[in-house]
């Protein structure tokens, strides 16, 4: 299989489609807390949530751990630390001491003297003498005897009778008042003679610690194979719960013992496996341009993957810890960039994946559906921060209202309200508020864009169209009637109307780069002219292609690049294209010259751009504004380019193409609506001539004509007439952008060749 073919296959879409599903899989199975759990959870004090139980086998009731460590207190206070005692210490320095006091003959040491200090240190070797550090952490133990143990022969020293080096010191200077004796002492050096003869012996305490707690009974009952245990709607005593804790640890022991891990693996999988299988089949249905768009199905299951991963990691880290991930942000995120259903969905498979990690799991699933539905009912639209201001306030009393409705459905008691709850809800929503920040990393890294950023892009002070406004005025007033009309429509279809009112604010800013050549920017000289059909069309059509170089140059979003591409899609330029005709019918005509690049429009607010672009051109060429002339030019307008297949790739329905037609009806009726002139004051009479008032100035004033049709640039329904003369001069000029926009028939111009 060569190079090429094997790139074709790792591109395809389905190829991808499966990677993602794959991975999310891996991940959530991977990363799933490992450890084996109880499959009953449960509370002290709070009613049994399953059904009947009954022992499944004989075990043990253990002890509460604070009983356990009760005995074991209890024991040790009696405890008695082993020390060992070394006589050789005590003989062996109390020798060298008498060494060093026979050999100061300067001190004249009398004998008595001599033998009296001797005896000192040989009572207090006699007596022991124990380390600092272990002096130290006797006197502040608990211990009151230790047990000293010399030539295999054990007995009880009380812990008030220990002394270190520094006891001992001073227990011998205390012996000898006398300033001579101090005097003696002090020159013989007496430090250097006083060792420890007394170490704690570690090993031997151990043992005999051991075997004190070993004796300490780790339970105080049985429960025997069948034996009923608790049953639906019970409370949970403090003794039942010892038998489900003693049940738990048995049952996870054995568990390790089995190691069934294998089968606890191949569960998840085939779980997980079924949800994202569920989800997939939910986008091929209902959202395929979603599931066919690689870099929106990639990020959709990141979001999944990526908060269910968080929620393992806390749900292990504390056992309610999982209340801190703020699942709704998931929604938010979602409906931002798509639409409300597909963010309930997103939102219901990540709480399916992440309650088998919840503590209380049908309490959990509540509590989440309630909260997803109020963040995607309260923040359909999100275009300033205090509506994510609001939405995180709402989703905290959602919170705090349905835990407090199931805990009284499910246990009819307030006390058992658990209010550490409300803190775990308060830090979740605080949480909630970074989604702003998210969105806009997001919308960077994958391309999307926001109802935010369409807002941002629609000030009309933004550089890009102040500068449309400046040096082609014409056009920025054009456009601004189509984003007005466009919103419109949509609204009343159900379509994006911020994105198309923003993408129709820019569609024709490719006009900067020849502006003259446009009709409503020019001012008497149509530059037109001197150029042949072939010439007019070229400049006409690559209004488009200078449009996306400024686009590209100004960094706008993608969704904005396809309205100003797609807005004319692949129709022709008809007023110079049936200009050609008519003027030379014999040639043949290079259709490619008057044809827009494209591509056609491909979603519902790129073809409604497409619609209100060219009906609102088009309807500054009529003679009169009734509601016949203008119902006939909006229909005539929209049904030729659903002739043409211009609206073939969208998808509007009839009903839709209906519904925007009655709307530029009634927009149009509105905008070119007349107005009665107001009658000047008249002049006061002269004193002496009173007159009648005239007949004209008692009468209402009279509805005035229509005012004179604005000319437009060109007309896509001028008929073929090969028989037709030429007129000797050309036109004025063409449109603005109804290159391909349907209008009165023009007279065809004579061109050079």
């Amino acid at each position: 299989m060569d190079q090429s073919r094997i790139q074709k296959i790792l591109s395809s879409k389905r190829v991808l489609q499966f990677v993602f599903f794959v991975a999310a899989v891996a991940l959530v199975t991977y990363f799933f807390p490992g450890e084996g759990k109880f499959r009953y959870t449960f509370q002290e004090g709070k009613p049994w949530k399953y059904g009947l139980l009954t022992a499944p086998f004989d075990f043990p009731i253990y002890k509460d751990e604070a009983v356990i460590q009760q005995e074991k207190d209890s024991i040790m206070v009696g405890f008695q630390p082993v020390f060992s005692f070394n006589n050789a210490i005590g003989t062996k320095s109390t020798a060298d001491f008498e060494a060093s006091l026979n050999k100061r003959t300067d001190l004249n040491i009398s004998p008595s003297l001599r033998k009296s200090l001797v005896q000192a240190l040989s009572d207090a070797y006699r007596k022991g003498i124990v380390s600092s550090d272990s002096y130290t952490q006797l006197q502040s133990s608990k211990f009151k005897e230790i047990r000293i143990v010399e030539n295999n022969v054990a007995r009880e020293m009380p812990v008030a009778e220990l002394q270190s080096p520094r006891e001992a010191y001073e227990n011998i200077i205390a012996r000898f008042p006398d300033a001579y004796s101090h005097h003696v002492l002090q020159n013989c050096n007496l430090n250097d003679y006083l060792n420890t003869n007394i170490d704690f012996d570690s090993v031997t305490t151990d043992r005999l610690r051991d075997n004190l707690l070993q004796r300490i009974a780790l339970s105080d009952g049985i429960v025997q194979a069948g034996e009923r245990i608790v049953d639906r709607g019970e409370i949970i005593t403090p003794q039942t719960y010892r038998i489900l804790k003693s049940l738990e640890a048995v049952s996870l022991k054995k568990n390790a013992v089995n190691d069934h891990r294998g089968y606890t693996v191949i569960g998840q999988i085939i779980v997980f496996t079924c949800l994202f299988a569920f989800f997939y089949l939910f986008l091929a249905l209902f959202r395929p341009q979603t599931f066919n768009e690689m870099r929106t199905l990639g990020f959709i299951m990141m979001l999944i993957v990526g908060l269910s991963l968080i929620a393992f990691f806390l749900s292990e880290v504390r056992v309610q810890g999982i209340y801190l991930v703020p699942f709704a942000i998931i929604p938010i995120i979602v409906v931002t960039f798509f639409d409300s259903r597909t963010a309930l969905y997103v939102h219901l498979i990540t709480v399916l994946i992440c309650a088998f990690a919840a503590p209380f799991a049908l309490e959990f699933i509540f509590l989440q559906l309630i909260v997803g539905m109020t963040a995607i009912d309260s923040l359909n639209d999100l275009s300033r921060r205090s509506q994510l201001m609001r939405c995180a306030v709402l989703v905290f009393f959602a919170y705090c209202f349905a835990y407090v409705g199931y805990t009284l459905l499910s246990e009819s008691d307030l006390s058992k309200i658990n209010y550490t709850m409300f803190i775990y809800f308060g830090i979740n929503c605080v949480f909630l508020l970074f989604a702003y920040l998210l969105i806009y990393i997001f919308e960077k890294s994958f391309g999307f864009i926001s109802t935010v950023t369409l807002v941002e892009l629609s000030d009309v002070n933004n550089p890009l169209l102040r500068q449309l406004s400046e040096e082609c005025p014409g056009t920025f007033q054009h456009s601004l009637q189509i984003s007005n009309l466009a919103a419109e429509a949509a609204n009343k279809i159900g379509a994006k109307a911020q994105l198309v009112r923003t993408g129709a604010l820019y569609h024709d800013i490719g006009k900067m780069k020849n502006p003259a050549f446009f009709t409503e920017n020019q001012s008497g000289f149509n530059p037109h002219t001197p150029l042949s059909f072939e010439q007019s069309a070229q400049i006409v059509i690559s209004h488009v292609t200078d449009g996306l170089k400024m686009a590209d140059k100004q960094g706008l979003p993608q969704a904005i690049k396809d309205f100003i591409a797609t807005h004319h899609g692949k129709g022709k330029a008809k007023f110079f294209y049936n200009s050609y005709r008519n003027k030379y019918p014999d040639r043949p005509v290079d259709e490619s010259k008057f044809t827009y690049p494209g591509p056609n429009p491909f979603t519902k607010e790129t073809g409604i751009l497409m619609m209100a672009d060219a009906v609102e051109a088009a309807s500054r060429s009529l003679k009169e504004y009734t509601n016949e002339s203008i119902s006939q030019l909006v229909n005539r307008i929209i049904d030729s380019q659903i002739a043409d297949g211009l609206l073939r790739d969208t998808p509007l329905s009839f009903r839709d193409v209906e519904t925007i037609k009655a709307t530029f009806i009634e927009k149009l009726k509105t905008i070119y609506h007349t107005r009665i002139s107001y009658p000047e004051l008249n002049k006061p009479a002269k004193p002496r001539e009173v007159k009648e008032p005239a007949a004209a100035e008692t009468e209402a004033p009279t509805e005035p004509k229509a005012p004179a049709p604005v000319k437009a640039d060109e007309s896509p329904t001028t008929e073929l007439a090969p028989e037709a003369k030429a007129p000797e001069k050309k036109p004025e000029t063409p449109a603005a952008s109804p290159e391909a926009k349907p209008g009165p028939e023009a007279p065809t111009p004579e061109k050079k060749d």
